[in-house]
């Protein structure tokens, strides 16, 4: 399975004499079907990056990392973790995870051994928000758009040919080979356009305002499927009521689409029901992005249902999905629930449990509440909210350990580094997914361990807990772990490693099935009391973005590109050559805005605002917004023991402030708003 991105595609990666030669997409995986994108080729390369740790490194009292051994290592962390449950409790400790199999189980574990509830995801900076609101109109965190047998699909700030996983773009090719309606709501006219019938760009942070008219508009002129708002509603002629005066015209002044365009998307929505949908999108939009990005969530979500396009061919399907079952053998029984909540989850009421906020945790180290943090696969101080900020806060833990596979921005502030193999050179536990046919995949270990000193994440957390005192809650091995939960499925290890993905098609999805809304009232909530008790209205109504330009200045706005996750991928010279050849690290600025300015294609200039200033040449193009810059999301690296990336491009969360946006507990990474400038201008 690849680790490129969350994605994690699978496929068959061939080695000759201890070296990776070649990978080929596998068929039977979902998300693959028997492709890979550039980055996960790239990818790949990291196991013989120059750049890998290859051994635990402590700071020493002049700041600056020397190598030492596992024992010292664990034993040294091991100390001061008693030393801060004695003084301030196991609550003052945190996790911060970027997820995947082994170390969402094997990390979390660790921490409820240590008896702290304070485990976070990165989904803070991705997509908290989306899930959470969704999760409060409809009882589920996502959905899946039908996109190859619809009739017309919308993408609001969602290109499946940047964030690529190798079955969307082949159902998007589908989709326009079959004379669908596929719209990109975008301020960057992204890669996916090729395959659009229309590219809509819009005013960044104004999602909102573009489907509540068009709900408007639906619900005015009885274009909405009323019997089965009925059916599965409540609180909908409140929610009716709110939204009357958010007309197209009104509409207009906000996002900057012309009416008589919203007016014509909704009844092309009408006449295409319901096979028709908004896809639920990820983080570029409303992940994480706005003051409003959980009220756009909830939006979405309840246009969708105008249309009555849930699990209907071609809408929006509430699929089924696969999960091991209970482990009935004790050694696998989970460390007793510790006292306390979450820090945030009184905060940030509406954020997912299973997520938290991040950044209110950052916040917290900030504040001297939270003494220790342990980082696995996360790069927080670079990519989650203004890294100035964060360097602050995390500077100020007692304790701060990061497990990662290279150097990183939060590694260098870090007490502590242990080196982690690469994902090729590691087995994974196995990976449960959702979908039209649920399915289960393995990662199997590909190549021998290249650099002795380094350890698998499974290894790192069960030595940790076991030096910590814990280690009753270790007593198996991955391998034992990951056989008992594939018998609770019918299969066991053995199988799954010689087939990679094994499909359940007893539990696939079938159209029509009436959809079970997980809320507390089991209905769709127009109206919701839990966004209500936490300070929002009752129903999404128009929220303001943060941040308003003021004269001369451009709205912010980041994403990605087709062969980078983030900044994961950037330390790649296979995958930077591309980028350097192409300057895909430059800044987009639209043409009108730029001949204002006297800026020309590739002219150096300066991008500025209160938080940061840097200098890039640019990208002058007809494929932005007026009024919008855009920062590609992957560059900016400032670790020199990244030989590759280390400076190259600017950082786009060196621009964005630090906040946290209300109730949802997201980071808001794209409320900012920067100046540009031609070099000696």
């Amino acid at each position: 399975l690849c680790n490129a991105c969350s994605s994690k595609c699978g496929y068959t990666a061939y080695v000759v004499d201890g070296k990776l030669t070649k990978l080929i997409g596998d068929p039977q995986n979902p998300n693959a079907s028997g492709h890979l994108c550039a980055r996960g080729y790239g990818y790949s390369q990291i196991a013989y990056s120059k750049d890998r740790l290859t051994d635990p490194l402590k700071k020493n009292a002049q700041g600056r990392f020397e190598a030492i051994s596992w024992d010292q290592a664990y034993a040294e962390i091991a100390e001061k973790v008693s030393e801060i449950i004695e003084k301030d409790g196991p609550g003052a400790l945190a996790l911060v995870q970027d997820p995947r199999p082994s170390g969402s189980y094997y990390a979390k574990r660790f921490m409820t051994a240590l008896g702290s509830p304070n485990s976070y995801t990165h989904g803070a900076a991705c997509n908290l928000s989306k899930v959470s609101g969704i999760t409060q109109a409809i009882g589920a965190g996502d959905w899946v758009s039908d996109v190859e047998n619809s009739r017309m699909t919308m993408f609001i700030g969602r290109s499946y040919c940047d964030g690529i996983r190798p079955s969307q773009v082949a159902a998007l090719e589908r989709a326009y080979e079959n004379g669908s309606r596929l719209v990109m709501v975008d301020p960057r006219c992204n890669n996916s356009t090729v395959f659009a019938t229309e590219w809509v760009p819009i005013t960044p942070g104004t999602d909102l305002a573009l489907v509540l008219a068009m709900s408007n508009v639906l619900i005015k002129n009885h274009l909405y499927d009323a019997d089965f708002v009925a059916a599965n509603g409540v609180g909908f002629d409140e929610w009716a009521a709110a939204i009357s005066g958010c007309t197209p015209a009104w509409a207009e002044q906000i996002t900057g689409i012309p009416a008589d365009t919203i007016e014509r998307l909704a009844a092309e929505f009408a006449e295409a029901a319901p096979a028709a949908s908004i896809e639920p999108s990820w983080r570029g939009a409303y992940g994480c992005a706005y003051a409003n990005s959980g009220e756009t969530a909830r939006a979405v979500a309840l246009f969708n249902t105008l249309l009555g396009c849930w699990n209907q061919p071609g809408g929006a399907l509430l699929t089924s999905s696969a999960a091991a079952g209970k482990l009935d053998d004790p050694r696998f029984a989970a460390p007793p629930k510790p006292e306390g909540t979450l820090l945030g989850a009184a905060e940030y009421p509406l954020a997912s449990a299973s997520m938290g906020s991040a950044v209110f945790a950052g916040e917290m180290a900030k504040a001297g509440v939270l003494k220790g943090m342990f980082f696995y696969n996360s790069n927080m101080a670079a990519g989650y909210s203004n890294p100035a900020y964060l360097a602050e806060a995390l500077s100020n833990l007692e304790l701060m350990v990061v497990c990662d596979v290279q150097m990183s921005e939060t590694a260098l502030l870090a007490d502590y580094v242990l080196p982690e193999t690469s994902y090729l050179e590691r087995a994974e536990l196995p990976e449960f997914g959702g979908g039209k046919v649920p399915y289960v995949a393995l990662r199997s270990q590909v190549l021998d361990v290249i650099h002795p000193n380094t350890r698998s994440c499974d290894q790192i957390f069960t030595e940790l807990a076991e030096a910590c005192g814990v280690g009753e809650y270790f007593a198996f091995t991955q391998e034992e772990l990951a056989d008992a939960q594939l018998k609770t499925v019918g299969l066991d290890l053995d199988s799954l490693r010689l087939v990679g993905t094994v499909q359940f098609p007893e539990k696939a999805f079938a159209y029509g099935t009436a959809p079970k809304w997980n809320t507390p009232t089991k209905k769709v909530q127009f109206t919701s009391e839990a966004c209500a008790k936490a300070g929002l209205s009752a129903c999404p109504v128009w929220v303001e973005p943060q941040t308003v330009p003021e004269d001369g200045a451009f709205r912010l706005v980041g994403g990605k590109e087709a062969i980078m996750t983030h900044t994961q991928t950037a330390n790649i010279p296979e995958l930077m050559n591309i980028a350097e050849q192409y300057g895909l690290d430059r800044p987009w600025i639209n043409a009108a805005d730029a001949a204002a300015l006297g800026i020309e294609d590739n002219d150096e200039c300066v991008v500025e605002n209160d938080q940061h200033s840097g200098t890039s040449k640019v990208r002058v193009t007809e494929r932005i917004a007026p009024g919008v810059v855009y920062i590609p999301s992957h560059f900016g690296c400032s670790v020199p023991e990244q030989h590759t990336a280390y400076g190259f491009g600017l950082r786009i969360m060196d621009y964005v402030p630090f906040h946290i946006e209300p109730a949802y507990g997201s980071a808001m990474t794209q409320e900012a708003t920067v100046k540009i400038k031609k070099v000696g201008a």
